[in-house]
C-alpha cells in the first residue's frame, strides 16, 4: 500500500509536468498517456488532460498494487502453501516473458522508473485482448471460475475493472458470469467462495502463464518493431497516442517551433548520434496524418528562408568577385577557371536560382550565357563531369524557363562532348578536348573505361535528342546500357572498370571492385532514372535495376556491430568485402525509395517493401555519419568495424560539401511524408552554416572531428547545384517539382520533365 501511494503521487506529479511540457507553441495541449478504443479517422480529437492523467496514473499504479496484493494472497496464504514452489516458478517465467521483448527493444534507452511503468502498461494492453478471448472460451466450456478471474484481471479503463483483483463489483443482471449471488464492494457473501479464493488465484496463475506465453509469441514481433518508437516517445514527452489511419502507431514526437527569420546559427551545437533509434531498421514508427503534414510544411517554410539566404550569400559574392568564372574561392574571394572557363558555377546553379525564386539573378545569369559563354577554346575536360554539370545545367534551365538560349548552348556543348563516343565499341572516352575533338581515357586508370562515367550521361543526351530532334544523341548514349545489359553478371553487380571489345562491345575487368561509391555509384542510379524518364515503359532499365538490387541484398548489404546500422559494403577482387561506405553511396537511400514507389508490381509488393525498408535503414546510417562527428558533418567515407559501428579513417576525415545524404532525405521526405527527414536535414544545414560558412561563401572542411578548424578555400559548384537545392526542396512543400509523375533528376540534381511518349 505504501508503494501504491508513492507511485500514485509520482505519477500525478509526472503527468502534471508532462502536461506543461507537451503544450505546443499555440497553447494546445498534446495527448498524454494511452487510450483504448478506435480513435476518429485522421487522428482527430484527444482526451482532456485530466482524464488522460487519471488513466495513466491508474494503469501504472495498478501494476504496482495488484502485483503486491496478488503476491501476498498467493504466497503468504497457508491454503496454498503446497503450490508455492510451482506458482513462484510460474511467476518468474511469466515476468521474464513479459519483459523480454521490451527489454530487448529498449536496451539502449535509459528511461526513468515512471516511464518504465508506462512501457509495461503498453505491454499489458497487448495481452488484454488475449485475456478477453480466453474469458469467452472459458464461458463456452462452463468454467466460470476462470472466467471470473480473467474478468477481474482487467486493467484500469475497462468498465469491469476491479482494482483489487476480486470478482467484479458490478456484474450486470444479464452478464453470463452473474450467478445471482449478491456482490457488494467486491466481497462475496457465500463463504465457500471466500475459502476457495486463494486457490482460484493460484490455479488461474498457471493457466494465465499459458495464455500469456501464447500472446507473447504472437505479439513479440510487433513489440520489437514498435517498442523502440514507444520508448523514444515516452522519453521525450511521456505521451503515447494512436491513429487509426496509421495502424494505431504513436504520434510523431519531434515537431519543433517555427524558425525565426533572424535565427542565429553560430549558437548551434551538434546534438550527437545514437538518437532516433526507432528508425534504425527502416521502420515507420509514427502515425502520418494530414494535421502532422500541415505542421511539418509550415515548419519547413520557416526553414526554407534560411536556405535561400545561404544561396543569396554566395551569389552576392560570386557576382561581385567571380561572375562568369568556374568557381569562387570562399576565403580568398578569387575566381578560377579550373573547369576550362565555361562558367561552371553559374551554369550549374541556374535551375537552383529558378527554383528558389531568385528570378532576377536567373535572368542576369541567362544574359551572361547568351553573351559570353563559349566552348570553342576549351581544352581537355572530363566528359562525365561536364555532361552532368554544364550540359545538364543548360538543359534544365531550358526545361524550366523555355528560353532557347539555353538549348542552343546545350546543343553546341553536346556536339563537342559527343565526339568521345567515336570508339570501336561505342563506349565514351573519359576525357575529350572540346577544341580539337580528340578523346582519351585516363592514364591513372590504366586507360580503362569507368562504368559510372560511361553510364551516367544518358538522361542528358536523351533529353537533348528530344529537344533538338537529333536522335543520335539518344541512340549512341543508350548503346552503353545495351552493352552493359549483355555482360552484367547474374548477381546484377557491375565491376567498376571496362575494356573496349571493339564491335563486340566490351568486357568487365573482373580484377576491379564492385562499388556503390566512387566509380560505380551513378551507373545504378541511371538504371532506375532512365526507366522513370521514359515513362516507365523501357523494361530493360527496370530489369537491370531490380537485378542489381537483388545482388545488393544478397551480397553487399551488411549490419554493423554493435548497433546494427545498415550499410552497403564494397566487393573486392575475389569476392571479399571491404566494410566501408562512401558518402557518395548514400544516394541509394533516394534511388531505392524511387525504385520502390515506381515498382511495376506496386508499392505494396514484397520487393517494393523490401527496397523501401532498406532505403530508410540506409538513410538512417547516413544520418548517423553526420550526427556522430564533432561538427555534425559527415566525412568522405567511414569504415565499419567493431566497437562503435564505424570509425572516421585518417585518410578521409574531410567534407567537400557533398549532397548525397540530403538528396536521400529529400526523396524519402517527398515519397513517405515522414517529417523526420526534414528534421535531420535541418541539423545538417545548421552544421554547414556553423562550420562551413565564410565571409564570401562556404568552404570544405579538412577534418569533421575538428570543430575549431577553419573552412578551406574551395567551394565546388555542386554545393549550389545539389546540396543547397536538395535542402531547399526538402523544406519546400510548394515546389513545382514532381519526382513521381513529371520530373527526373540527373545525378547533378538538374530536373528534366519525363517523356510522355
Amino acid at each position: 500500500l505504501d508503494t501504491y501511494s508513492s507511485a500514485s503521487k509520482i505519477l500525478h506529479s509526472f503527468a502534471a509536468t508532462m502536461r506543461i511540457q507537451s503544450n505546443g507553441s499555440n497553447g494546445n495541449p498534446k495527448g498524454i498517456g494511452r487510450r483504448r478504443g478506435t480513435p476518429p479517422r485522421g487522428g482527430g480529437k484527444m482526451f482532456p488532460d485530466q482524464k488522460m492523467i487519471l488513466v495513466l496514473a491508474a494503469v501504472a499504479a495498478t501494476i504496482f498494487a495488484s502485483g503486491l496484493m496478488l503476491g501476498t494472497r498467493i504466497f503468504g496464504s497457508p491454503q496454498v502453501s503446497d503450490t508455492n514452489a510451482a506458482s513462484s516458478a510460474s511467476q518468474t517465467s511469466l515476468n521474464n516473458e513479459h519483459s523480454s521483448p521490451l527489454v530487448a527493444a529498449t536496451s539502449k534507452i535509459a528511461v526513468s522508473d515512471v516511464q518504465r511503468l508506462i512501457m509495461e502498461s503498453a505491454a499489458a494492453e497487448a495481452f488484454e485482448e488475449e485475456e478477453r478471448r480466453q474469458e469467452e472460451d472459458a464461458l463456452k466450456h462452463g468454467d466460470k471460475t476462470l472466467a471470473l478471474h480473467l474478468r477481474g484481471a482487467l486493467v484500469p479503463g475497462d468498465p469491469n475493472y476491479n482494482p483489487h483483483h476480486h470478482i467484479d463489483d458490478t456484474l450486470d443482471v444479464d452478464d453470463p458470469l452473474n450467478s445471482n449471488q449478491e456482490i457488494v464492494g467486491g466481497e462475496e457473501k457465500q463463504e465457500n467462495m471466500i475459502e476457495n479464493m486463494h486457490h482460484q488465484f493460484a490455479q488461474a496463475l498457471d493457466h494465465e502463464k499459458h495464455v500469456i506465453d501464447s500472446a507473447v509469441k504472437k505479439g513479440v514481433t510487433k513489440l520489437k518493431e514498435t517498442a523502440a518508437g514507444v520508448a523514444k516517445k515516452v522519453a521525450l514527452r511521456g505521451a503515447i497516442t494512436k491513429d487509426e489511419t496509421a495502424e494505431k502507431l504513436p504520434n510523431y514526437p519531434y515537431m519543433r517551433t517555427l524558425v525565426s527569420k533572424d535565427h542565429d546559427f553560430t549558437k548551434y551545437k551538434p546534438l550527437g548520434g545514437n538518437r532516433f533509434i526507432e528508425y534504425l531498421d527502416g521502420d515507420s514508427p509514427y502515425a502520418m496524418t494530414d494535421s502532422l503534414r500541415e505542421q511539418s510544411d509550415n515548419l519547413a517554410r520557416s526553414r526554407r528562408v534560411h536556405v535561400v539566404n545561404a544561396m543569396k550569400h554566395i551569389w552576392k559574392n560570386y557576382k561581385e568577385f567571380a561572375f562568369g568564372m568556374d568557381e569562387l574561392h570562399p576565403i580568398s574571394k578569387k575566381g578560377s577557371a579550373n573547369w576550362g572557363g565555361m562558367g561552371t558555377t553559374l551554369v550549374d546553379a541556374l535551375d537552383t536560382l529558378w527554383l528558389m525564386g531568385m528570378k532576377d539573378e536567373f535572368w542576369e545569369a541567362r544574359d551572361w550565357v547568351r553573351d559570353h559563354l563559349s566552348h570553342d577554346k576549351v581544352g581537355d575536360v572530363s566528359g562525365f563531369e561536364t555532361t552532368i554539370r554544364s550540359l545538364g545545367g543548360l538543359l534544365s534551365a531550358y526545361d524550366l524557363s523555355g528560353d532557347k538560349v539555353f538549348l542552343e548552348k546545350a546543343d553546341d556543348l553536346g556536339a563537342k562532348l559527343f565526339k568521345a563516343y567515336n570508339t570501336p565499341s561505342g563506349l565514351p572516352k573519359g576525357s575529350v578536348n572540346l577544341k580539337t575533338g580528340r578523346a582519351h581515357n585516363m592514364n591513372w586508370n590504366g586507360n580503362a573505361y569507368i562504368v559510372a562515367e560511361a553510364a551516367t550521361q544518358q538522361i542528358e543526351y536523351r533529353y537533348l535528342a528530344k529537344a533538338t530532334g537529333k536522335e543520335d544523341y539518344a541512340k549512341k548514349s543508350e548503346k552503353v546500357f545495351d552493352i552493359l545489359d549483355k555482360i552484367t553478371p547474374e548477381d546484377g553487380l557491375l565491376f567498376e572498370k571496362l575494356k573496349d571489345g571493339g564491335e563486340n562491345g566490351a568486357t568487365f575487368i573482373t580484377a576491379s571492385k564492385s562499388s556503390f561509391g566512387a566509380m560505380g555509384d551513378s551507373a545504378y542510379e541511371y538504371m532506375i532514372k532512365l526507366y522513370v524518364q521514359g515513362g516507365r515503359k523501357e523494361e530493360m532499365y527496370r530489369k537491370m535495376w531490380d537485378k542489381a538490387m537483388n545482388g545488393v541484398h544478397e551480397q553487399l548489404l551488411q549490419k554493423s556491430t554493435p548497433n546494427g546500422l545498415t550499410y552497403i559494403a564494397d566487393r573486392l577482387n575475389g569476392g571479399r568485402l571491404d566494410h566501408k561506405m562512401d558518402h557518395l553511396a548514400c544516394f541509394m537511400g533516394g534511388s531505392l525509395a524511387l525504385g520502390a514507389y515506381t515498382d511495376p508490381s506496386g508499392i505494396d509488393s514484397s520487393r517494393a517493401k523490401r527496397d523501401l525498408k532498406t532505403a530508410k535503414a540506409l538513410t538512417y546510417t547516413c544520418y548517423q555519419m553526420y550526427a556522430r562527428t564533432q561538427t555534425g558533418i559527415s566525412p568522405e567515407f567511414v569504415k565499419f568495424s567493431g566497437g562503435n559501428d564505424f570509425i572516421v579513417p585518417s585518410s578521409a576525415p574531410f567534407y567537400i560539401l557533398r549532397p548525397e545524404v540530403v538528396e536521400a532525405f529529400y526523396y524519402l521526405s517527398v515519397l513517405t511524408g515522414d517529417p523526420i527527414y526534414r528534421e535531420w536535414g535541418w541539423e545538417v544545414f545548421q552544421s554547414i552554416e556553423k562550420y562551413c560558412k565564410t565571409k564570401y561563401g562556404y568552404g570544405s572542411l579538412h577534418d569533421v572531428n575538428e570543430p575549431s578548424m577553419k573552412p578551406e578555400d574551395r567551394m565546388e559548384s555542386f554545393f549550389l547545384a545539389e546540396t543547397l537545392k536538395y535542402l531547399y526542396l526538402l523544406f519546400d512543400p510548394d515546389s513545382e517539382i514532381d519526382i513521381l509523375n513529371k520530373h527526373v533528376f540527373n545525378t547533378e540534381a538538374h530536373p528534366f520533365k519525363i517523356f510522355n511518349n
